[in-house]
């Protein structure tokens, strides 16, 4: 059972005691934070080790016509960033590049010497990497050799060695000052482009006539990224989300507005929900059940033809990409079930070789956040290699796990405390449990005043049903965009009783609650995935009507069937 700890009263209005609780005290800082400003909050870009260096070379070789490569990660961080840049290439009319991005499960995961011996061959010049590139020592050094230079633009941990690359720009190397340390990989390319314009921008003699700020409409793409990638949603990347909603709002993409159309989404009224819940899973279902270039066609396109066709593609593929997740979590969960009843673990480890590595991250990811412990999935890619993903489920960083695991164990392995991916020799994957398991272990041990590994999930405040109100929300809904470091505001409601309960959708696999306000006025709660057997009762019975409970839920404006409505979103029925 989840453990749920209620924040401390402070008596200060709503906004204030959720600022409080988010270490926003002082007037300056609540005002910076309520207020994100681009030209105060978006960082110069030439804090970043080598981006001058690496803006300089693409600039010299869009002068001289040099063959470029993007090369951008197959997610919904890696695709994005790689629509920036052909964005960016289409506006200034240059014509020598193409984009590339690898096949998830044929190729992996960053750059490969395959595709490198081919851009050998294709007589590229210049190769750019973004979301990617970081770990990728042999393939960059080969580039190298064959007289290609690599710029290599990435947010994941560097290892202790780096690639031979012309140049580096990764918030996240050690000698790198950069005041922002956790951007997305499309936030790490769109500084380069920042990069780019300023200095074209002041030369006598331009190289391009596309002028300094442009970049602005690209943060789209940026906004989409940020959102989807798992990066604290402060400082900077809340600014880069906040610009990045409003230009999506106005976004005159092809393939956008054909999906929002599609998906019955307003766009706007777009918000961080709709880009989590429904944008980013039809991206990465590209990779994870097909080709990623489709939805990064979807994104680029600008005929409607097209962008109708890879709508259809996406939803039709995310649909079967459901399916096959939902099997999957129910196969590991009977695994677990048989393996730890009688020797639970700290960290979840389980795989098979049928399994498809690009759909594990979705598994452990599901798996984490239920049981509250880091999960470790793997099962073997195209060319017959065992590969994996990982999560953290909000315990401890899964790089620092693979840290401590021995190197003749981890192949390869990479990500951020969130998440990551990792390759295991055949010998080794027998003990990849034990590994894993003496890791965090160790870990435990290496923590500061035997503090806990795992934190509770924290209520930021008790209020009463009426409270669940439009000038409350509006006051919450100024904190927004909502995400990790940033998360929606959760409210325990004591003590209420069931009016009405209802299972809906399809399937009957959603829940709604309703309530009584003490003026009678009715209010819901919803809960998406979910039905009656999901929460038991204070007698330990499925729910019913008369039922009190406490509630534990986020406020949420609902426009569904085009009407505006204030509604709760379950969390948790105690």
């Amino acid at each position: 059972m989840r453990k749920y700890e209620i924040r401390k009263k402070t008596g200060k209005p709503i906004i204030d005691h959720l600022l409080f609780h988010r270490g926003i005290e002082t007037p300056e800082a609540k005002a910076e934070f309520l207020n994100p400003s681009y030209e105060k909050h978006i960082h110069d870009p030439f804090l970043l080790k080598d981006a001058e260096k690496a803006a300089k070379r693409i600039i010299k070789a869009i002068e001289a016509n040099e063959k470029i490569v993007i090369y951008s990660d197959y997610d919904a961080d890696g695709i994005p960033a790689g629509v920036i840049f052909h964005d960016f290439f289409k506006k200034i009319g240059f014509k020598n590049f193409i984009n590339y991005i690898p096949h998830r499960h044929d190729e992996g995961f960053g750059l490969n010497t395959d595709a490198v011996e081919q851009f050998v061959k294709d007589g590229v010049q210049l190769l750019v990497t973004l979301d990617c590139g970081i770990s990728d020592i042999e393939a960059v050094k080969l580039a190298q050799e064959k007289g290609i230079d690599v710029i290599i633009t990435d947010h994941h941990e560097p290892h202790e060695e780096l690639p031979p690359a012309f140049a580096i720009v990764d918030h996240k190397q050690k000698d790198c000052k950069y005041p922002e340390q956790i951007l997305c990989g499309s936030g790490v390319g769109f500084k380069l482009i920042q990069a780019i314009l300023k200095i074209n921008s002041n030369l006598k003699s331009k190289v391009f006539e596309l002028k300094e700020g442009h970049e602005k409409w690209f943060l789209d793409m940026v906004g989409i990224a940020t959102m989807s990638d798992m990066v604290p949603l402060i400082g900077e990347n809340r600014a880069l989300a906040h610009f990045g909603l409003r230009v999506l709002k106005i976004s005159p993409r092809k393939g956008l507005m054909r999906l929002l159309r599609h998906l019955k989404i307003d766009q706007k009224h777009l918000t961080e929900d709709d880009i989590g819940f429904m944008i980013t899973p039809r991206i990465n279902a590209a990779s994870r059940m097909g080709l990623p270039m489709d939805a990064f066609c979807l994104l680029a396109t600008d005929d409607d033809i097209e962008a109708h066709k890879y709508v259809e593609h996406l939803d039709k593929i995310n649909n079967e990409r459901k399916g096959v997740v939902a099997s999957l979590v129910k196969e590991v969960k009977k695994i677990i079930k048989e393996r730890h009843a009688e020797n639970p673990r700290n960290v979840i480890v389980a795989g098979n070789p049928e399994w498809r590595p690009s759909l594990l991250g979705l598994v452990a990811n599901t798996l984490a956040e239920e049981f509250g412990k880091p999960a470790f999935l793997w099962g073997r890619d195209g060319d017959n290699v065992i590969k994996g993903s990982c999560r953290s489920g909000g315990t401890v960083s899964v790089v620092d796990i693979m840290n401590k695991v021995p190197e003749e164990i981890m192949l390869q392995y990479g990500g951020h405390s969130a998440s990551g991916g990792f390759a295991v020799s055949n010998e080794a994957i027998h003990h990849l449990d034990d590994h894993l398991n003496s890791a965090f272990d160790l870990l435990a041990k290496e923590m500061a005043d035997g503090k806990a590994l795992i934190e509770p999930d924290y209520i930021d405040m008790e209020i009463a049903l009426d409270e669940a109100n439009w000038n409350n929300y509006a006051e919450i809904e100024k904190l927004a965009p909502f995400g990790v470091g940033n998360k929606k505001p959760v409210f325990i409601f004591k003590n209420i009783k069931i009016f009405g309960i209802k299972e809906f959708g399809k399937e009957k696999n959603h829940l709604e609650l309703a309530f009584k306000k003490e003026n009678g006025q009715a209010i819901k709660a919803i809960g998406f995935f979910m039905d009656m057997e999901s929460f038991k009762n204070r007698e330990g019975n499925a729910l019913k009507i008369g039922d009190n409970i406490d509630l534990i839920a986020t406020m949420e404006k609902s426009l569904f069937g085009g009407r505006t409505e204030l509604r709760l979103r379950i969390v948790d029925v105690v």
